[in-house]
């Protein structure tokens, strides 16, 4: 469903911007619980960012761009949960999710990657990217869509990205997390933070075999 897919883009779009920013926030606790029905752990010296200021901004913005009434009301209804930065280049992390309450329907299976896919249509906006890939895996009770691309930034031909997105269908919400690792250890962070949905055990967010079927 790309009229849902749609509101997320300029939210993931912030990562770019938050990697040049000074650093800001606290140590992010190690467990971050959503009322939405899901959790996941980063290691504690991963800092959080505060991103909701800037949130109205851009909802106007994407809200402008919006192409249906459906689409003006996914974003109008998006919501950012966790975003969180480490190193220096700065490496991301950052979590969003529609709730199905406020988008007046959920979404279907079908729907998962389409919904997820999109997201690398808006960061082409900021980055020159290569080498695609695509997976699906289950995690307990529920299917989940990524995908991995390389990325430059525009502009900065010395930088190089590992950008990567999971997303998933719980009860309530549809979810995605979004990495944009400057290195292969907060990759590694990112594919292995435990995540619950809905109540099923712990579990690494991306497996290791999750690209390799």
């Amino acid at each position: 469903m790309k009229v849902c897919l749609l509101a997320f883009f300029p939210v993931f779009l912030t990562a770019p911007l938050l990697a040049q920013a000074p650093a800001a926030g606290a140590p992010v606790s190690h467990t971050y619980s959503d009322p939405l029905g899901f959790s996941y752990v980063l290691p504690s010296d991963w800092e959080v960012v505060n991103s909701q200021p800037s949130l109205p901004d851009v909802k106007q913005k994407a809200t402008q761009n919006a192409s249906s009434e459906a689409e003006k009301k996914g974003i109008a209804c998006v919501q950012v949960g966790l975003t969180a930065r480490h190193g220096d280049p700065s490496s991301v992390i950052v979590q969003v999710a529609l709730p199905f309450g406020c988008f007046g329907q959920p979404l279907a299976q079908d729907d998962l990657p389409g919904f997820g896919s999109g997201a690398a249509e808006g960061i082409k906006q900021n980055f020159d990217l290569s080498d695609p890939q695509t997976a699906s895996y289950a995690s307990g009770s529920h299917h989940l869509w990524a995908e991995r691309v390389e990325g430059i930034p525009k502009g900065q031909p010395d930088r190089h990205y590992t950008i990567e997105i999971s997303c998933a269908l719980l009860n309530q919400a549809a979810v995605c997390w979004m990495a944009m690792a400057a290195d292969s250890a907060s990759l590694a962070v990112f594919e292995n933070g435990a995540v619950t949905l809905d109540g099923d055990a712990p579990a690494p967010l991306v497996p290791a075999s999750a690209f390799k079927q």
